[in-house]
């Protein structure tokens, strides 16, 4: 079992910067892989990142590739989403999810989520 708790959210101008974190509890994080999933309003989820338990293996959707940047500290429980040059349209409710198995791009493969946090970019 794993909780997981976003923060770091909140309003920012096009091209600024956001990290989001993303606290979990449970004994199982560190074996666990972790996404980023956004959902923006009247639209599915989208995957955004995700990465294994070593950090060694980081896919991303290519419409955040070069911006954004995933990373774990398992020391912390903790997972990160670096987001650099924001854009209007990355304005979405974020999701951190946990997934027993395997690393998985498909955005309802995961087993855990967070409550989301609400990002939105000013143009």
């Amino acid at each position: 079992q794993v909780q997981l708790v976003e923060s770091g959210g909140g309003l920012v101008q096009a091209g600024g910067s956001l990290r989001l974190s993303c606290a979990a509890s449970g004994r199982t994080f560190s074996s666990s892989a972790m996404g980023w999933v956004r959902q923006a309003p009247g639209k599915e989820r989208e995957f955004v990142a995700a990465i294994n338990w070593s950090g060694g293996s980081t896919p991303y959707a290519d419409s955040v590739k070069g911006r954004f940047t995933i990373s774990r500290d398992n020391a912390k429980n903790t997972v990160y989403l670096q987001k650099n040059s924001l854009k209007p349209e990355d304005t979405a409710v974020y999701y951190c999810a946990a997934r027993a198995s395997s690393i998985s791009t498909r955005e309802y493969a995961y087993d855990y989520w967070g409550q989301g946090t609400q990002v939105t970019v000013s143009s």
